[in-house]
């Protein structure tokens, strides 16, 4: 009797006579007479290397199990990793009764992992075989360590998720999504962060790995996930629910940042709609006027103008190739640079770029109010960016066109800079928590420059283009509007930055008009609601 394909290219032949073949196997050797004979495996030599092999996998021995099988190499990787890559502490093997040259086996593992400890118990098998030189070995299969593994599949692990974090405001009171739903997405994203660094640990698991590493199915969980200590953030629930309120009164695309001046603490963040992309701290922008706090802080500081100065405000400007002109063309009549501020007159501030290097606000930007540092908030930030120009392109960059970009919260803490004299990277984790290290500005603002800029946003809030949204307001108050034209749009988007003692905001609806019309009641809304 000939067996189907034999191992190493042998035939297996049974039927001897006195030793001799006969029968269909003498025939077989008649016709093929340059082939070994290979005898059947008796039931002895498939239980001892069955034995041989469980032992020496059960103890440790990998070297000696992978010998013992068809594909010492593989085997040998694959045993090792069961013991060592998943922690275990002890490997118990019990073989049953063959059924044939398949010897199924109980499999009984302990695992500490994370320090916890585990079990997994199940069943699996093995088939022995002759090699190419007649020696009795494991048929290697990935079978062997999970009855379910296929060719080409191994075990690996997998962490999951550390349970979610107690994340609280400022007060102590638990945030959560289904109450703030702006704040969905940096939820999210603090738990991804911070969910180890309060001490919180991934859940673990074995689960099969298919080729390229792609995962299967879970089969063992070796460690459950551990919930960190509760995360304080600098959020201010109130504040967080008016903004949430605010920006879904001028949607359906709005989003605010508030901010604590003298700290950098974000007190609210808001998005219309909630879900999604997080604009209002990721988001790239042209500023429109609201840039003009930066613009005029530059100018000052050269002390060619003061805002009780006069700044000339034509209804056209010629710089660099380009003609501007003031929003449905106005002019001023012996304005002050103040007055120009507050009514937002672009061909003004652009006039000021004949006496400013090429890198005049750029460099303010940048080294007096942070934009374009490597801010660590405690989630993705985008900071800005004010490169350089020349031309008309620095014209367009002095009212917050060209290419300029800011997000609400880049706007935020601009309003913030100024508020407070100083800059203050924004931060929604205190850096106490793991210990990172807060962006720095290369140079402070000057405090008498900070204060005329502060002089030119109350006149804006009290009379100006901001008047209108800021009534009803009282205290240590200054705004200043926003609209920014871009192309492919029909309406320019709309910007209002403000603050109301120590707390700043910015907001912006893209699409929408004006800035104290659409941005503005946001932004206003906001602050009434600071105790």
């Amino acid at each position: 009797m000939v067996s189907a394909a034999g191992y190493g290219g042998y035939t297996l032949l049974q039927g001897t006579s006195n030793g001799k073949p006969t029968g269909d196997a003498a025939s077989a050797l008649a016709a093929a007479p340059s082939r070994k004979i290979i005898t059947a495996l008796s039931a002895a030599e498939v239980a001892h290397t069955a034995s041989d092999f469980l032992a020496a996998w059960s103890s440790g021995d990998v070297r000696k199990a992978a010998g013992l099988t068809d594909n010492a190499a593989q085997a040998a990787d694959r045993l090792a990793a069961f013991r060592t890559q998943f922690h275990a502490t002890s490997i118990a093997l019990t073989s049953r009764p063959a059924r044939g040259t398949t010897v199924p086996f109980l499999v009984n593992a302990r695992y500490r992992y994370n320090g916890q400890q585990s079990s997994w118990r199940y069943d699996s098998a093995l088939r022995v075989a002759r090699d190419s030189s007649g020696r009795a070995v494991v048929k290697w299969a990935p079978s062997v360590l999970y009855p379910t593994l296929s060719a080409g599949q191994t075990l690996g692990i997998d962490h999951t998720p550390a349970p979610a974090l107690r994340i609280l405001d400022r007060h102590g009171k638990v945030l959560t999504a289904a109450e703030f739903p702006s704040l969905g997405p940096v939820l999210g994203q603090l738990q991804a962060a911070y969910g180890t660094a309060t001490g919180g640990s991934p859940g673990t698991e074995i689960r099969v790995k298919g080729a390229g590493g792609k995962p299967g199915a879970v089969l063992h969980q070796l460690s459950h996930g551990k919930a960190g200590r509760p995360l304080p953030t600098t959020v201010d629930a109130n504040l967080q629910a008016a903004a949430e309120r605010a920006v879904k009164t001028k949607g359906p695309d709005a989003s605010t940042v508030v901010m604590q001046p003298s700290t950098g603490a974000i007190l609210a963040i808001a998005n219309q709609p909630a879900a999604g992309y997080d604009k209002a701290m990721s988001g790239t922008y042209a500023p429109g006027s609201t840039f003009k706090l930066i613009t005029a802080s530059a100018a000052l500081e050269t002390g060619k103008v003061a805002p009780d100065k006069p700044l000339n405000c034509p209804k056209n400007y010629q710089y660099g190739s380009q003609n501007f002109h003031n929003v449905n063309n106005f002019s001023l009549q012996n304005a002050t640079m103040a007055q120009d501020f507050a009514q937002s007159c672009n061909t003004a501030f652009i006039s000021t770029a004949t006496f400013m290097p090429d890198a005049a606000v750029s460099n303010e930007a940048h080294d007096v109010f942070g934009i374009g540092l490597n801010w660590t908030v405690g989630v993705p930030a985008y900071s800005g960016s004010v490169p350089a120009a020349a031309g008309s392109l620095k014209a367009m960059s002095y009212i917050g066109q060209g290419k300029d970009l800011m997000s609400p919260l880049a706007m935020a803490s601009v309003v913030s800079t100024v508020r407070a004299a100083g800059f203050h990277q924004p931060f929604i984790v205190s850096p106490s928590v793991d210990g990172r290290t807060l962006a720095k500005a290369p140079r402070q603002l000057s405090a008498s420059v900070a204060t005329q800029v502060r002089s030119m946003m109350r006149l804006t809030a009290q009379s100006g283009t901001a008047a209108p949204a800021m009534a009803g307001l009282s205290g240590d108050i200054g705004a200043k509007t926003g609209t920014a034209e871009v192309d492919g749009q029909s309406k320019p988007n709309s910007w209002f930055v403000a603050y109301r003692g120590d707390v700043a905001a910015a907001a912006i609806v893209p699409n929408s008009g004006e800035g104290y019309k659409f941005a503005g009641p946001i932004v206003a809304a906001t602050l009434k609601a600071v105790s």
